[in-house]
């Protein structure tokens, strides 16, 4: 029973025994008030009547009159005159009749009524005795009437105090419900701080709970914090900040293999004569010209959110970009930005080369550097600041229009030609916890399925992917239900339809109709949408915990300084970005990162998994690193 019901409970008997014990000890009360009075009454009227009479010289007759007139009134029950002897002289007397009360009523609470007694005397001499009893009935017909008097009094008082008892309770519950709810957001993964109620104690448990709930997050930003800088050391350049040589190499190689990979474009740009100016102008001026470069080549990538600038080495930076189509402007404005640079530095000659390649999806990563370094030697070749880009014969630079996407999408859709694909995510027992399930789409009835990164960008512009994620979630549910063995599907989501309130509430309807299946459904949404839409995913978040499903990040890591937002989301696991996982038993600087992310990530109660693992060295490392699973080409299912 819960603790209010117990309050209620316990004002309520309260309140029941003070009436009871009130209506009890008032009708006493009135019943040896009443039994009292009809005993004095009794006594004064028998006196009177025998005074009475003795001043009249008494004789039978005149006995009998003034009995008779007087019992006539109806006020009494035995009215009897007897001589000395005990012989009576006159009696008149009333049996039964309606007494103004229940016969329980009266059996339950008698009246203890004597008669009153008197001397009727003839000058000296004693005539006879009065003896004297009133009629019951009134003193009956009264106390019934008080009792329901003082019931109805009862009640009015007892429903005001049950009243004022709800106001009291309504005043406690609302503190008190609040603490509970911040209690099971912590079991949930959610650590929310809540107004200090008035209520002393409560204010006192609040005020705790509220302190611990600052000392976890201010633990967790500072871990957080610490861990950043790890993986800053490990990641990125020390002197111009950019990202090192193996994390670039990383994220290309997972741009160039990952399921939902779209393709893109490769920059690799060298400052041509680095090694005569550091000789001409020194160090220390070398270093700022590197540094100035690199902020020209990251604020090119800053353009799309998805870019990524490194310096390689000494002279030479690249730049992925995301988007292919727009390839050549951007590398002439970056050449044209970085040139003007050059008069502090150089007098004459070239003073920076820039080599782009586009490439598709699971296109070799060595062919690709090949054709980047050629059009970056061939630009140099040139003796001049350039540009140069590599063609291929299999780069498909031709886009659909946007229109012609749309129809291509929605007739997909229509005609239910999707499908899921299965990738395993396995323990390190090799058991496997559940299944990836990105979807592909056919583009006509005798077509190839395509992979996510052939539509989902062009879907995103379009805002075609909360229509395509609903349908991958309905293929999700069906596939369990007509599997119970599988024990779970993980669906990917798309920022723009987690932004979207009527793909939500889709969602939310989808699920109370699979309510039996949804609690083996996992809903993951990349990183940067996670935190593109953090307010979004939020209420999303607490809305579908009532399902049961498991919510998750994937891709997670390259914005780990922003983890100190999930910390209300009630989230079950993250997914580590392949770009950290990639080498992992050979790199010390990404292992403390991700010991370090895995501890902190169970410390709130979060399962953590790797992203493209490709061996078993890479198994082994993460196992020892704290991991509770992973998925990729070395996982088997």
């Amino acid at each position: 029973m819960s603790m209010y019901r117990q309050l209620w409970l316990a004002i309520i008997v309260s309140m029941l025994h003070a009436l009871l014990g009130s209506l009890l000890v008032s009708t006493l009360s009135a019943r040896v008030y009443l039994s009292e009075q009809l005993n004095m009454k009794n006594t004064d009227n028998a006196s009177a009547l025998a005074l009475s009479l003795s001043q009249q010289r008494p004789d039978d007759v005149s006995v009998e009159l003034a009995v008779s007139a007087l019992f006539d009134s109806g006020h009494y029950e035995l009215i009897r005159v007897t001589d000395p002897s005990g012989q009576i002289i006159t009696e008149r007397s009333s049996q039964g009749g309606d007494l103004g009360a229940p016969d329980w009523f009266i059996k339950i609470l008698p009246l203890r009524i004597e008669s009153g007694h008197a001397q009727i005397t003839d000058g000296w001499k004693q005539y006879g005795t009065i003896e004297l009893a009133s009629h019951s009935r009134f003193a009956y017909n009264s106390l019934w009437k008080s009792v329901w008097k003082m019931i109805v009094a009862l009640m009015v008082a007892g429903m005001l105090g049950c009243y004022l008892g709800h106001l009291v309770l309504r005043r406690l519950r609302r503190p008190l419900q609040m603490v509970i709810q911040q209690a099971r957001a912590i079991t949930e993964r959610r650590f929310i701080t809540i107004p200090e109620p008035n209520v002393p104690e409560l204010r006192q448990l609040a005020s705790a709970m509220n302190a611990t709930v600052a000392q976890i997050k201010t633990m967790f930003d500072d871990e957080a914090a610490r861990l950043e800088e790890v993986r800053r050391e490990a990641n990125h350049d020390p002197l111009t900040g950019l990202s090192n040589r193996n994390y670039f190499m990383a994220r290309l190689r997972d741009a160039l293999s990952r399921e939902d990979a779209s393709g893109g474009a490769l920059l690799l740009i060298r400052i041509t004569q680095l090694a005569d100016i550091n000789r001409r102008l020194g160090r220390e001026a070398t270093d700022n010209m590197l540094k100035q470069v690199a902020v020209i080549v990251s604020g090119c990538g800053e353009k799309q959110s998805a870019a990524l600038a490194a310096r390689l080495n000494g002279a030479d930076f690249a730049l992925l970009l995301p988007e292919r189509y727009s390839v050549s402007t951007e590398a002439e404005t970056l050449l044209h930005n970085i040139a003007n640079l050059s008069p502090t530095y150089v007098s004459e000659g070239s003073f920076v080369c820039i080599g782009a390649s586009l490439f598709q999806p699971q296109m070799d990563m060595g062919t690709l550097l090949s054709l980047a370094d050629n059009a970056l030697a061939s630009a140099e070749a040139s003796g001049e600041n350039a540009v140069r880009e590599a063609h291929a014969a299999d780069l498909d630079d031709q886009p659909r229009s946007a229109e012609e996407w749309g129809k291509t999408i929605a007739a997909a859709l229509e005609n239910n030609w999707v499908k899921l694909i299965y990738f395993p995510v396995a323990d390190f027992a090799g058991q496997t916890i559940h299944h990836e399930c990105p979807l592909r789409l056919m583009f006509d009835a005798s077509g190839e399925w395509q992979p996510a990164g052939r539509f989902m960008p062009v879907a995103e512009r379009l805002r075609l992917t909360p229509k395509i994620d609903l349908a991958a979630i309905a293929l999700g549910l069906e596939d369990l239900r007509k599997q119970p063995q599988l024990d779970g599907l993980a669906i990917n989501l798309s920022s723009n339809s987690i932004a979207d309130e009527s793909f939500r509430n889709a969602l939310y309807a989808l699920l109370r109709q699979n309510r039996g299946i949804s609690t083996r459904l996992w809903l993951e949404i990349p990183e940067g949408g996670a935190f593109d839409q953090i307010d979004a995913f939020r209420a999303m978040c607490l809305e579908l915990k009532q399902y049961g499903c498991h919510l998750g990040i994937e891709h997670f890591g390259r914005h780990f300084s922003q983890i100190g937002l999930l910390h209300d989301l009630g989230l079950d696991y993250l997914k580590v970005d392949s770009s950290f996982v990639r080498g992992i038993d050979s790199n010390s600087g990404n292992q403390a990162f991700l010991k370090g992310l895995s501890s902190i990530a169970h410390t709130i109660g979060l399962s953590v998994y790797a992203e493209g693992v490709t061996s078993d060295a890479e198994i082994q490392a993460l196992a020892l690193l704290g991991f509770d699973g992973a998925t990729g080409p070395a996982i088997k299912g």
